[in-house]
């Protein structure tokens, strides 16, 4: 297996958490560690008149979020290469994290390619 992919939809969130563009930001860092993936940079942005998105580049892939505060919604994506990470521990952290009161979340088993020479 090449790695997993967890995406990960919010319900019902707290909207002045997924409106905070500070609190956005710690939150992913947080879901990196743990996660236990190596951080190695983040980027946010604030929208007008609401929302966040967010995205933190792992060593092992990256975890990205997209608000909609005045839905009380928000979509993740978690995807971690190799066998050492935990990404639905990050997702399980987001959850709570945003005091979410459902979710869906579906982890995909990223395979190994397989390539053929010509």
């Amino acid at each position: 297996m090449a790695g997993k992919h967890c995406v990960q939809e919010l319900y019902k969130a707290d909207s002045d958490l997924l409106n905070d563009e500070a609190f956005v930001r710690e939150a992913l860092i947080e879901a990196a560690r743990v996660a236990d993936a190596t951080f190695l940079d983040v980027r946010t942005h604030l929208f007008d008149p609401q929302g966040v998105t967010g995205f933190v580049l792992l060593a092992e892939s990256h975890i990205s979020i997209h608000t909609w505060p005045e839905l009380g919604y928000a979509a993740v994506d978690v995807y971690t290469c190799g066998f050492s990470t935990k990404p639905e521990a990050a997702c399980q952290y987001l959850y709570n994290r945003f005091k979410a009161q459902d979710q869906q979340l579906q982890t995909i088993a990223r395979p190994v390619p397989k390539f053929t020479c010509a």
